[in-house]
């Protein structure tokens, strides 16, 4: 008899694991006013949030800007955020206690994120998280970052798991979208969306306190479809901001 292969759930990290979406805008906001630049940072993250943060400032300057210069401007707005989130580095309620239980039911554990590994580092080693990872994919890891699938499809060919048995949790609409152009469902995590700005996950939840592993497999039976990528949300990355 063939063996069923598992489940893998691939978490995103910012605002997933941890829910420094205002820290992460205050840094923007900073290094904008430093620029003199007007753009309001959390209607920008509110739209291209999940991508790399070259891509992010890429898409806030009306004229282009060597790709040296920003990833200085990147390398600023991480140090600023890096000093605002400090002393706030903490877990999403109920993250260890799902994590646990999601492992102890046979799910294989992924975390796929535009991050670079020194800012992996600074937040799961600090919350002493990377034990419950199979696997880590971040930036320096890929070619192409979010909405670009693959963050996901190399995350899942690490896990050795077939995209559509793969469950991305996101709490960003490019990030949905990246699930989605993997072939994998989503559950959305609204530390800083509505629940109805996502596309179709399977379930919004607003942490993991009340989220089991028994819940997502009954999802999974109960929508065996997978979505198909929006071309309108995942374009918003072009949108005049």
């Amino acid at each position: 008899m063939p063996t069923i292969q598992p489940y893998a759930l691939i978490f995103d990290m910012d605002g997933v694991l941890i829910d420094n979406t205002p820290e992460q805008a205050k840094a923007f906001q900073l290094l904008f006013r430093d620029l003199g630049l007007t753009t309001n940072a959390r209607k920008l993250l509110r739209r291209l949030n999940g991508m790399p943060a070259t891509n992010i400032l890429k898409a806030v300057f009306t004229n282009p800007v060597p790709e040296k210069q920003l990833k200085e401007y990147a390398a600023q707005r991480e140090f600023l955020y890096r000093v605002l989130y400090w002393n706030k580095r903490r877990e999403v309620a109920g993250l260890t206690r799902f994590l646990q239980a999601a492992r102890a039911a046979g799910f294989k554990i992924g975390l796929g994120t535009g991050s670079a590994t020194d800012t992996i580092e600074y937040i799961i080693d600090h919350l002493d998280l990377r034990r419950y990872f199979d696997v880590i994919v971040g930036k320096d890891d890929v070619d192409k970052g979010k909405p670009h699938g693959e963050t996901y499809t190399v995350t899942a060919r690490q896990l050795g798991v077939l995209p559509e048995r793969c469950v991305v949790l996101e709490d960003a609409i490019l990030g949905e979208q990246a699930a989605y152009r993997a072939g994998m469902h989503c559950i959305g995590v609204t530390t800083n969306l509505k629940a109805t700005d996502f596309q179709a996950p399977l379930l919004t939840i607003p942490d993991f306190a009340q989220l089991t592993p028994q819940r997502i497999l009954e999802l999974l039976d109960q929508n065996p479809k997978l979505p198909k990528p929006s071309l309108e949300l995942a374009k918003r990355q072009y949108a005049q901001l």
